[in-house]
């Protein structure tokens, strides 16, 4: 009987009306883009200050680390305390994927420098650049690697200085770390492969609610998914790939 694998959600951001409506909650969204049938997930509430107990840890194949309004440079005592479970998942080299708060908050643990975006916050569908190079054929990518991919932006923080260890493997013309590994068990991008059309229009909708973009953003934002969409079944691909250790077939 093969045994079953099991993952955790760390959700660093709360259900808005809408993901609650629409698909249930963000524990959804997530395992329907990166679960498979038969494996079992358990969320865990981070930003209410919900984790796992340490001796627990073990028992997970792997983790993904989900994006946050929350900045990834700060020191609220949840911050903190997932800082803390990121660095003993790194001693015990456990599969982490992190999305953009995720992704800030891996190179945070592993001594690089997160802080406000250089160039200004993003929020819109958007090309990143592929670092063939840094790439094997044959890896989570599979054997034919992209030159860029497309992929829904969300975000005023960034990477300002990555770890020694981490290798770039995707950049934009505004960000220079848009996506990177550190051995063989943290595999980061600062967009959102989990996020869709209908996500990110609620989003914009409702920040342009609250004041916090001007009509001009929130439709310019719009305007990226007029006539294509996200990469999202290659970016499904190699984030499941990585998460579950699999290498496709040369």
């Amino acid at each position: 009987m093969v045994e079953q694998k099991r993952f955790a959600l760390f959700l660093a951001t709360l259900d808005s009306e809408f993901v609650k409506k629409t698909y249930g909650g963000y524990h959804n969204v997530f395992v329907e883009t990166f679960g498979d049938e038969g494996e079992h997930w358990d969320s865990f509430r981070v930003v209410e200050g919900e984790f796992p107990e340490e001796k627990d840890l073990e028992k997970y194949d792997g983790f993904v680390i989900s994006g946050s309004s929350h900045d990834s440079f700060e020191n609220d005592p949840w911050i903190l305390r997932l800082c803390e479970i990121v660095k003993k998942l790194d001693e015990m080299k456990k599969k982490v994927l992190g999305i953009c708060f995720g992704h800030q908050i891996i190179a945070r643990v592993r001594g690089g420098t997160v802080g406000r975006a250089r160039k200004g916050p993003e929020l819109k569908l958007a090309d990143i650049t592929i670092v063939k190079d840094a790439i094997k054929p044959g890896s989570y990518f599979g054997d034919e690697i992209p030159d860029s991919l497309a992929i829904i932006k969300l975000h005023q923080d960034e990477v300002l200085v990555l770890p020694e260890t981490a290798k770039v493997l995707a950049y934009s013309e505004k960000y220079e770390v848009e996506m990177y590994t550190i051995e063989d068990h943290f595999f980061c991008l600062q967009g959102h492969p989990e996020y869709n059309r209908d996500i990110l229009f609620e989003i914009v909708d409702r920040v342009l609610r609250l004041g916090h973009i001007t009509q001009e953003m929130a439709d310019s934002a719009k305007a990226t998914l007029a006539n294509r969409g996200a990469d999202r079944k290659l970016l499904e691909k190699i984030c499941k790939n990585f998460l579950k250790g699999r290498v496709p077939a040369n």
